[in-house]
């Protein structure tokens, strides 16, 4: 019995946690910040031919005016009158045409604050985001007071966790809407209207849940930003509907099989191009 070995007891006395294993996905995976750049070609060339148009339309309308008064002054009053009614009300559209496309800019200078470490600029950016969100929306208050980290997280918790969810919410419904259309629509082409003019609608949903009212504009701008997220799904999903349809050898089934599965494919893109939309009009970045 004495040569018998005793069991030893192994103390592991490390308090210390094991080290985490971080190897960096986040910083992979988040978009870098585009360099600011001016007006382009495009840009130059409808504003020079909007401000002719325009311009031309004035000198047309005053030169109208002032043959209208030569004829008689009750005359001449009511051209103005039309006139400046009509011209007004097309200010208008542009005033809100300007104030939609230069709101998206709070987004561009808060992640170019996050980016470059300005806490001063990002508590700037999100005071005028906090400002244009809609009534009833869960805002974090004064953020002047708190460290740039606990900002950060409060408006990630209290504001942008919600819309995300609201934004999901948007993105089911109108894949259902696409599935039912596309199950049961005649034409391919139909198919792509009904989706070309649901998925613009659903931008402009997704982006007023934050506060944006785009107009043409800022809609053209809202889809560049989701556009080659909404490319690669798209191709994915092409790859996968041709597979569907290949498995399926007699004709009835891969016509009922076919038809669900470019539904299903439809109402996919839709809860896709609803999460890419809200990715493009965070104000953070996750």
């Amino acid at each position: 019995m004495s040569g018998r070995p005793t069991p030893r007891v192994i103390l592991d006395e490390g308090t210390a946690p094991a080290p985490r294993l971080d190897f960096g996905w986040e910083v992979q995976v988040a978009p870098p910040v585009p360099p600011a750049r001016g007006w382009s070609t495009m840009a130059l060339i409808g504003l020079g031919a909007a401000v002719l148009v325009l311009g031309f339309s004035l000198l047309e309308a005053g030169n109208f005016v002032a043959a209208q008064f030569a004829q008689a002054a009750w005359l001449g009053w009511l051209t103005l009158a039309v006139a400046t009614a009509g011209f007004g009300l097309v200010f208008v559209a542009i005033g809100r045409e300007l104030r939609g496309y230069l709101a998206l800019g709070t987004v561009d200078r808060a992640r170019a604050a996050v980016a470059r470490g300005d806490p001063a600029a990002l508590r700037s950016a999100l005071a005028a985001w906090q400002a244009g969100l809609p009534e009833g929306r869960a805002k974090p208050g004064d953020l002047g007071n708190m460290p740039i980290n606990a900002a950060c997280a409060l408006v990630e918790a209290k504001t942008l966790a919600p819309i995300a969810q609201d934004a999901a919410a948007l993105g089911r419904a109108a894949a259902v809407q696409a599935f039912a259309v596309t199950a049961v629509s005649p034409s391919p082409a139909l198919d792509a209207l009904v989706f070309g003019w649901r998925g613009i609608r659903l931008v402009r949903q997704v982006a007023a849940l934050h506060g944006f009212r785009p107009g043409i504009a800022g809609t053209v701008s809202l889809l560049r930003r989701v556009a080659v997220d909404a490319a690669t799904v798209a191709a994915t999903d092409v790859a996968v509907d041709a597979a569907v349809r290949g498995l399926l050898s007699s004709r009835l089934a891969e016509h009922v099989a076919g038809e669900a599965a470019a539904g299903a494919v439809a109402a996919r893109r839709m809860m896709l191009l609803a999460r890419a939309a809200d990715e493009a009009c965070r104000v953070l970045p996750r």
